[in-house]
């Protein structure tokens, strides 16, 4: 198999907008996120992040079809609920940079392609020298959901391979519809951050 990656700064992506936005939709269905998305919506999220200075997006290409996607921005152009948990506990969000999703076709895990995503985004957040963190936030579901499969691994051992530490006391809530639900209501995401400059001041 022979995957490209490829790393584009925010504005570059937009030529790959419907395929990403098609990507999310059908990764983000699955456990834990149980997402039930359209692809309008997905579309005009994707332009208004990548819209955003010092975003990154990195792509996995196929044969040029789009298979897997990361992306990234700096925290303090996110949303108030995801800078807020950070400003309550005396982190500044100007020294962190966020990461939001990595989704990948499933005939494409476990082939070293999300450590790839990881290395590309933190390699951007390094280019950029006020960044002294890197975050991430994942959605937490309880041990006995219904839709739970036998064989599902908790990505928590990936995180920690990389570097990443959980920090329950850094939470907040993003709303979407599960595929249960009629409408969407709040779910519980918990960040994960690792420090990527040894300045103590960053």
């Amino acid at each position: 198999m022979s995957i490209e990656i490829r790393r584009f700064c925010g504005n570059d992506a937009h030529p790959y907008i419907k395929d990403l936005a098609r990507l999310r939709i059908e990764v983000f269905r699955e456990f834990p996120y149980l997402y039930a998305g359209s692809l309008g919506y997905e579309s005009d999220y994707l332009r208004t992040y990548l819209d955003v200075p010092d975003s990154v997006v990195v792509i996995a290409l196929d044969g040029g079809r789009v298979v897997g996607v990361s992306t990234g921005l700096p925290l303090a152009a996110e949303t108030d609920n995801v800078k807020q948990p950070f400003v309550d506990h005396h982190r500044d969000p100007e020294k962190v940079f966020y990461f939001g999703e990595s989704v990948l076709q499933k005939p494409y895990r476990g082939k070293g392609l999300g450590v790839r995503f990881f290395e590309e985004r933190e390699a951007h957040a390094r280019m950029h020298d006020r960044f002294g963190f890197t975050a991430f936030c994942a959605v937490h579901r309880d041990a006995g959901h219904h839709r739970r499969p036998a064989d599902y691994v908790p990505l928590d051992d990936f995180w920690i391979k990389r570097g990443y530490r959980k920090h329950p006391e850094l939470s907040t809530a993003f709303s979407w519809q599960d595929l249960d639900e009629v409408s969407a209501s709040p779910k519980l995401m918990i960040f994960w951050l690792k420090r990527i400059t040894r300045d103590p001041a960053a």
